[in-house]
């Protein structure tokens, strides 16, 4: 059943995406401009040209037929969900990633699901189809789901801030902006797929199957890069740290430098391979495709949640903060579940 496929490969992407900060913890004598730069030249703009070239078969003749349009939109789009990543950074310094993450993306993880078939005007005739009262409620419960994680994550942040005895620069007043900013920009890089669309449906043509999308992350994705890449050259002019990329302040340069560079590297890899799967998955879940976007946000605070378990993030705090915890994970496998179930009864009715 390609439901199942499609949400297997949405759950890898999700995974991919969950675990892609980790190696950020490596990284030494590196500002965070340095860093988050070097990742994305891997991520947005290297890794979808190759793929691309890889992936889709006369890829010359798809881009010189495509609608030069959608590529302008793909592009301007994805330009717009690198500022939102921006955003998103920005706002972990007043809020804490905890409440980032659950009010930016369960913005994004509402707004990017019903975007595009708003603007398509299909939401009414989506909404009186059999199946669509799971998906919406799906997507409902997820965005509560990600609410409560958020919820728990900032107790976690009380707690460790008490046993520690770390002062904070917490700020809502500056930090909520910054969230609601993000989550809506964010939300546009699935618009920006769907705006796309045109192209794959050239690269369709010369037979790029269930690989079309990857022909619009090369638009997609180097938008984000371009938004992203005059944020950070702003920052290395700022505080001058462009000499991070050739100089180490150690007698072990050679090597620490090559780590970093590794480490940006496995990120950059790992984020992409997030945006691999998630075409893989959205081209496979039928009828109700544009549920994908949900599907790999809830799955991605989902795992994100599971790896901080497992990598003891959650050590030290308080019970009362793992049983808010719990029932957030519960709730957002139920809301995985739910949306499985919205979905296989849309494919059963176009069958």
């Amino acid at each position: 059943m390609s439901i199942i496929s499609g949400l297997s490969f949405h759950a890898v992407g999700a995974s991919c995406a969950s675990v892609c900060y980790i190696p950020q913890k490596k990284t030494q004598q590196w500002s965070w401009q340095t860093y988050w730069l070097a990742q994305a030249v891997v991520c947005w703009l290297i890794m979808p040209i190759i793929v691309a070239w890889i992936t889709i078969p006369h890829l010359n003749e798809v881009l010189i037929e495509a609608p030069k349009s959608a590529m302008y939109k793909s592009f301007f789009l994805g330009a717009a969900y690198g500022i939102g990543g921006t955003a998103f950074g920005l706002a972990i310094r007043y809020v804490g990633f905890s409440l980032t993450y659950a009010i930016s993306v369960g913005i994004s993880c509402v707004v990017g699901t019903l975007l595009p078939p708003l603007v398509h005007g299909e939401l009414t005739t989506i909404l009186n189809s059999t199946g669509s009262e799971w998906v919406m409620s799906g997507v409902a419960i997820g965005a509560l789901g990600i609410a409560i994680c958020g919820l728990a994550g900032r107790f976690r942040e009380k707690d460790l801030e008490g046993n520690k005895g770390i002062a904070t620069s917490f700020s809502f007043s500056k930090g909520l902006p910054l969230c609601l900013v993000a989550g809506v920009l964010s939300a546009v890089y699935g618009f920006a797929l769907d705006q796309g669309q045109p192209i794959a449906d050239v690269a369709v043509r010369y037979g790029a199957g269930q690989f079309q999308n990857n022909v619009i992350y090369i638009f997609a994705n180097t938008g984000a890069f371009f938004s992203t890449a005059i944020y950070c050259i702003y920052l290395h002019i700022k505080q001058k740290t462009l000499t991070e990329y050739t100089a180490i302040r150690t007698y072990e340069r050679s090597s620490r430098l090559s780590l970093n560079y590794l480490t940006a590297l496995i990120t950059g890899l790992l984020w992409y391979a997030q945006f691999f799967f998630y075409g893989l998955g959205h081209n496979r879940m039928g009828p109700y495709k544009f549920s994908s976007w949900a599907i790999h946000m809830i799955m991605l605070v989902l795992f994100s949640n599971v790896v901080g378990l497992m990598l003891k993030e959650w050590a030290g705090v308080k019970r009362k903060t793992k049983r808010i915890l719990t029932i957030a994970v519960s709730i957002l496998i139920l809301a995985v579940l739910i949306l499985t179930y919205g979905n296989y009864l849309g494919e059963e009715i176009v069958v």
